[in-house]
């Protein structure tokens, strides 16, 4: 089995590729082969059982997406885009990268023809939706979205669904819950401070909350967003029917709930490292998004997430610190 990762070198993609390492097989299938395409060049797992083959490139470069699928992969998990906040403060860019890319890879597989027809895996994420909402959004609320990233996505969720109505691919879109904690050093999504404000005082380092301990957000862990890939690599796709878009689930808390999971988990003073700075810019784009949702069709169909968020957190501190936080 040859699969190919777009955003390889990224979190999710880099653990997504050490789960394979690990495993060595997908849905029962011997791993032969995984291509990492990103900007910047992926690293081969530890003990890699099968043939890592790491390109750097520019999905959105006219040609790529063709030379990219030339080997027929019969995975596609697709996770490059440009992140919300980088979205919205470059609007070209962020079409181009998150639209104009897709959209290139979409009609790359619809071209090559010969029969072929891989599972591809979309990620999205819950910024499709848009205010007013309701208190959880249940599997029918419209997308109606309230950032360029959101939108960009939204369009990118249609053409998922019509290119696999039309038989050119076997398309799962997953929306994904904010990732967290997510590790490494911040990036310029405008989530970024939901992770911020736990990874740093964990190690020892203060970190700025921009908004205000009220703000309610879904979440799930790095372990759980490699869960939800998985599964929608080998899941049965007749279950979802033409719908192939799937708001993943995870578990809805406030700031405040949040910080009180980490005074339980790590102590006062590991608290104490989190520094209230309002930014209105992110405030403005948190208040766009959902805060709760009710993922009855995932939950049916085998997705699943945490139940807590203290269980979060204690994800992070056993996979990225050896179980060991600065007190």
């Amino acid at each position: 089995m040859h699969i190919l990762v777009l955003g390889g070198a990224g979190m999710v993609g880099r653990k997504f590729i050490e789960r394979l390492a690990h495993t060595g097989e997908l849905g029962g299938k011997p791993i032969d082969k995984v291509t990492a395409q990103d900007v910047v060049a992926a690293t081969a797992p530890a003990a890699c059982p099968f043939i890592f083959d790491a390109v750097v490139s520019d999905l959105a470069n006219e040609g790529e997406a063709e030379g990219l699928i030339a080997s027929r992969p019969e995975l596609i998990v697709h996770l490059a885009a440009v992140v919300s906040g980088e979205a919205e403060a470059d609007f070209d860019k962020g079409y181009r990268i998150n639209l104009d890319g897709t959209r290139h890879l979409f009609e790359a597989i619809r071209k090559a023809g010969g029969g072929y027809k891989p599972r591809l895996v979309f990620t999205s994420s819950v910024a499709v939706f848009g205010a007013p909402f309701h208190d959880k959004i249940e599997d029918e609320f419209f997308t109606t979205p309230l950032t360029s990233y959101g939108t960009q996505k939204a369009i990118c969720e249609l053409l998922l669904s019509d290119y696999s109505r039309r038989g050119f691919f076997d398309g799962v879109g997953i929306r994904f819950p904010t990732i967290c904690v997510r590790p490494g050093s911040p990036n310029k999504a405008a989530s970024g401070f939901f992770s911020n404000i736990l990874r740093e005082p964990l190690n020892g380092i203060d970190a700025v909350l921009p908004v205000s301990d009220q703000v309610r957000h879904w979440h799930a862990s790095p372990r759980s967003a490699v869960g939800f890939l998985v599964h929608a690599a080998t899941m049965d796709t007749a279950a979802i029917g033409p719908r192939r878009n799937l708001t993943m689930p995870g578990y809805s808390c406030t700031v405040a709930e949040q910080i009180e999971a980490l005074r339980k988990v790590a102590g006062d003073n590991v608290v104490a490292r989190i520094k209230r700075v309002p930014d209105p810019v992110i405030d403005g784009i948190v208040a766009g998004w959902p805060r709760d949702f009710d993922p009855q069709r995932a939950t049916a169909l085998g997705f699943t997430a945490e139940s807590n968020f203290e269980e979060i957190i204690r994800i992070h501190i056993e996979d990225e610190l050896g179980g060991n936080f600065v007190k």
